[in-house]
């Protein structure tokens, strides 16, 4: 570790928060164009319309990364979905302790996908103890669905439904104890989420959302491009747990195309370049789409995504955050 690292003026992974030294050493330039972008993403207003009057909307509790805590509270709804890492050891009794604790919360469905600490799920990744414990127990799934690469209707009052889309592919992120790994060059992303997705479910978050700025899959951002669900409920990153609209336009191409530019130091930003471009291109598609929507469309008139990171982890501390842990969504 640094003197930097260790007096907090620099992050000590990519997995912490960047500092404002991070960002200056980085490149001021898309620090500033990540603050510019989240205005516009406000002053847009919310993603999709409310549902009509005459339906009633669903509530949507989104959790992960829960790593064998229990939420004291959690809000009610109509489905409660958990993004994976429910454990740290990845051991079948702790995922059963997990799993009798979501079982037993009174939402009317309940969408389950596991993270890479949750082993056992994967053969390939479980304990030594829990191979040797042989192929006859199983958990006590309590009703909820779990979804590996597979998708679920789910029909709600109203007679309103959503097809809920669920993945725990992860990028690499360890050694073989982690689960449902894979290399970022081969990805599995492309054409496996079902067009008709409303909600999509993975662990790992899409590039250069909620990801703290790279650690997401580009691979699943294509395919979330091509697929453009309502909502996508990840986690996976504690410290980038949050919301965030998408438009699937050329105001949001224009950020994750100068994001996914490498190159390090300040310097470099001050001499012309196509990172340049990248950076008009999203104030002015996003100033566009401002006044196009409150000038010609007024209010309720977007149609567009969110992306949910619910980690509820506060960083890597181990703790529940104590406000506001969890996202509602109404869908």
């Amino acid at each position: 570790m640094g003197l930097l690292s260790f007096f907090g003026l620099r992050r000590r992974d990519e997995w912490e928060r960047p500092t404002i030294l991070d960002r200056a050493l980085d490149s001021p330039l898309k620090w500033l164009v990540l603050r510019i972008y989240g205005i516009i993403l406000f002053l847009r207003g919310r993603p999709f319309r409310s549902p009509h009057a005459t339906a009633s909307p669903i509530k949507v509790v989104c959790l992960s990364d829960t790593h064998g805590n229990i939420v004291p509270t959690v809000p009610d709804g109509d489905l409660l979905v958990h993004c994976g890492d429910l454990t740290n050891d990845g051991s079948l009794d702790a995922i059963q302790a997990q799993l009798d604790w979501l079982g037993g919360l009174p939402h009317a469905h309940k969408v389950l996908v596991c993270g890479n600490h949750d082993n056992w799920f994967d053969p390939s990744a479980r304990s030594r103890s829990d191979r040797e414990s042989g192929g006859g127990r199983r958990p006590d799934f309590k009703g909820i669905h779990y979804l590996e690469n597979e998708m679920v209707t789910l029909e709600f009052n109203g007679g309103r439904r959503l097809n809920v889309f669920g993945s725990p592919a992860v990028p690499r992120c360890g050694d073989e104890s982690n689960a449902f790994q894979y290399d970022r060059q081969t990805h599995p992303w492309k054409d496996r989420i079902p067009d008709e997705t409303d909600v999509l479910v993975t662990h790992t978050p899409p590039r250069y959302h909620l990801d703290l700025g790279g650690i997401g899959c580009a691979g699943l951002l294509e395919e979330v491009w091509r697929v453009k669900p309502k909502l996508h409920i990840f986690g996976h990153v504690h410290w980038g747990a949050g919301r965030q609209s998408v438009f699937y336009d050329e105001c949001q191409r224009a950020y994750e195309t100068l994001m996914a530019r490498r190159w390090k130091g300040p310097v470099r930003d001050l001499f012309p370049s196509p990172a340049w471009l990248d950076a008009f291109n999203v104030i002015w598609y996003g100033l566009n789409a401002i006044l196009f929507k409150w000038i010609m469309l007024g209010p309720g008139s977007n149609n567009g995504g969110l992306m949910v990171n619910a980690a509820v982890m506060r960083g890597n501390t181990g703790k529940v955050r104590r406000r506001h842990p969890i996202t509602v969504v109404e869908l």
